[in-house]
C-alpha cells in the first residue's frame, strides 16, 4: 500500500491519534475513583496508593525522551504501534493483579508503553497535517483529548468499578488497543528513519533519579523528613539527575538536546505545564477519595460527580481555536489558569462543609472551564520554533513536563495531606478528618497553579525579550515542527 495509491484520510489519522492519546491519558486517572476498592482488594497502605499513579507517570515521563528518539531512528509509525502493543498487554496484566507489587510493576510497564507511544502522536500530527490552520485545528483537538482524558477517566473508572469491577477499566483497553493497531497499519504512513544512537545512560539516570526523588518524598509522608530512607532517596535522586545533565552534555546524540532549553518562551511553557499538572494531579487524586470517604458517594456516583468538570472542559477545549482568534492565545491561557486557581481555592476552603452542592459543584465548573483553555496554548508554546530534526525531542520534553509534574506534585501533596494540622479532628480515615486534610492539600495544589500563572505571565505572555507577535493559535502552530 503506497501513499500515492491510497491518499491520506486525515480524519481517520486524527481520530486514531486522538483515541490513542486519550487512552493513555485516561489510564492515568481511571483508577482514582476505584482506589478504595483497589485498596480493599489488594491491601495497599494509604501512602502506597499514590504509587498506583506514580509508577505509571514516572515510567511514562522517564522514558519519554527515549521513546521520542526511538521514533526518529526506527520510524514513528512503528514506535506508535509498538507502544500500543506494550500498553495494551500491560493493561491485561494490571486487570489480573493479585498484589500491590504486581499492580505497581505492570503500571510501570504500562507507563513505559505510553512513553513509546506518546511522542509519536505529536510528531505524526506534524507529518500528516500542513502548517497553518489545518495543523492548528489538529493540535487543538489533540490538546482537548489531553485535557478531557483525565476527567473522563474518573467518570469511566467510577462507573465500571461500581457496576462491574475496577479491573474492567483495564480490560477495556484490549479491544480498543487492537482496533487502533489495525487502524494505524491501514491509515498512518511511516515517517523517514534517521541514523542515530540510543542514549540508554541518559534514560536510566533520568528515570531512576526521578523515581528516587519521588520515593523519598512519598516516604516522608509516612516516616517523616528526618528518616534516613527519606533523606537517602532524595539525595540519590538529586545525584542521579545531576548525572543525567552531565551525561547529556557529553553524549554524541543526547536524549535531551540542551539547545531546546535556550528558548525562554519554551522553557516557560515546560515549567508552567509541570506546575499546572502538579496542582491538577492533587485535584483529581484527593477529590475522588473525598467524594467517597467524606461525602459517602459510591464509585459510580463519584465518577459522575466529576461531570461539572468534564462537560465545561470539553466545550472550552473545542472552542480554543475560535477563542484564540478572537482574544489571543495569551489572554486565553491567563484566563484559564486564573479560573483554575479560583476553583481550587474555593474547593479547598469549602471542603470541610462536606456538601457536594454547596462546596464542590461551583469550583468544578470553574476548573473545567479553565482547564479547557490552558493545555492548547501551553502545547503550542512548547513546540514553537522547534527545528524539524528536534521535533521528537521537543514533543517528548513537553510530555515529560506533563507526567513528571503530576508525579512530583502528587508526592508533595501526599506529604501535605499526611502532615496537615487537623487540630484534634479524628484520624485520616474519619470523614471529617479526611475533609479537613483534603482542604489543606487542595489549597497547596492551588499554590502550584498560582505559580504556573505567574510563570506563564512572565515568560510566555509578557516576556520583554520576545518580539511582539499576534497571539493567535495559528502563530505558534505554524512554526511548530
Amino acid at each position: 500500500m503506497t501513499h500515492t495509491a491510497h491518499p491520506i484520510r486525515r480524519g481517520a489519522v486524527l481520530a486514531i491519534i486522538m483515541a490513542s492519546y486519550l487512552m493513555i491519558v485516561i489510564d492515568i486517572s481511571i483508577v482514582l475513583t476505584g482506589l478504595p476498592k483497589i485498596q480493599a482488594a489488594l491491601g495497599f497502605t494509604p501512602a502506597g496508593l499514590s504509587w498506583i499513579q506514580n509508577a505509571y507517570t514516572l515510567a511514562f515521563g522517564g522514558f519519554l525522551l527515549l521513546g521520542a528518539r526511538a521514533g526518529d531512528i526506527l520510524g514513528r509509525r512503528r514506535m506508535f504501534i509498538a507502544g500500543l502493543a506494550i500498553f495494551t498487554s500491560a493493561s491485561l496484566a494490571i486487570g489480573a493483579a493479585q498484589s500491590p507489587a504486581w499492580m505497581i510493576a505492570f503500571r510501570a510497564v504500562q507507563g513505559f508503553g505510553a512513553a513509546v507511544l506518546a511522542p509519536s502522536t505529536l510528531a505524526l500530527i506534524a507529518t500528516h497535517f500542513e502548517e497553518g490552520h489545518e495543523r492548528s485545528r489538529a493540535l487543538a483537538w489533540y490538546a482537548a483529548a489531553a485535557g478531557i482524558g483525565a476527567t473522563l477517566g474518573l467518570v469511566l473508572g467510577g462507573v465500571l468499578a461500581d457496576l462491574i469491577s475496577w479491573r474492567a477499566g483495564f480490560f477495556i483497553n484490549l479491544p480498543i488497543g487492537a482496533a487502533l493497531i489495525a487502524g494505524s497499519l491501514r491509515h498512518i504512513r511511516e515517517t523517514p528513519r534517521h541514523a542515530g544512537r540510543f542514549d540508554l545512560a541518559g534514560a536510566l539516570s533520568s528515570t531512576l533519579g526521578m523515581g528516587a526523588l519521588v520515593f523519598g518524598i512519598v516516604e516522608a509522608a509516612e516516616a517523616g523528613w528526618a528518616s534516613t530512607l527519606t533523606q537517602t532517596s532524595i539525595a540519590a535522586g538529586a545525584v542521579l539527575l545531576a548525572a543525567f545533565l552531565w551525561i547529556e552534555t557529553r553524549a554524541q546524540q543526547p536524549l535531551l538536546p540542551l539547545g531546546l532549553l535556550t528558548n525562554r518562551r519554551r522553557n516557560g511553557a515546560y515549567a508552567a505545564r509541570l506546575l499546572f499538572l502538579a496542582g491538577m494531579s492533587g485535584f483529581w487524586f484527593f477529590t475522588a477519595q473525598y467524594l467517597q470517604g467524606s461525602l459517602h458517594f459510591s464509585p459510580m456516583q463519584a465518577g459522575l460527580a466529576f461531570m461539572p468538570v468534564t462537560l465545561p472542559q470539553f466545550l472550552s477545549s473545542i472552542s480554543v481555536p475560535a477563542l484564540s482568534r478572537r482574544f489571543g492565545a495569551r489572554r486565553l491561557l491567563l484566563a484559564g489558569l486564573s479560573l483554575c486557581v479560583l476553583g481550587l481555592l474555593w474547593l479547598g476552603l469549602t471542603a470541610q462543609r462536606m456538601s457536594y452542592l454547596g462546596g464542590v459543584v461551583g469550583p468544578m465548573l470553574l476548573i473545567g472551564l479553565g482547564q479547557g483553555g490552558v493545555l492548547a496554548p501551553l502545547t503550542m508554546a512548547g513546540v514553537a520554533g522547534v527545528e524539524s530534526r528536534h521535533a521528537g525531542a521537543a514533543s517528548g520534553l513537553l510530555n515529560v513536563a506533563h507526567q513528571l509534574g503530576a508525579s512530583l506534585g502528587l508526592a508533595l501533596l501526599v506529604v501535605v495531606y499526611a502532615g496537615a494540622n487537623v487540630g484534634g479532628v479524628a484520624p485520616v480515615h474519619d470523614a471529617a478528618g479526611m475533609a479537613q486534610r483534603t482542604g489543606f492539600a487542595l489549597l497547596a495544589a492551588a499554590g502550584f497553579l498560582l505559580t504556573a500563572l505567574l510563570v506563564s505571565a512572565r515568560f510566555i505572555c509578557f516576556d520583554p525579550a520576545r518580539p511582539s507577535a499576534p497571539a493567535t493559535s495559528s502563530t505558534p502552530a505554524s512554526r511548530s515542527a
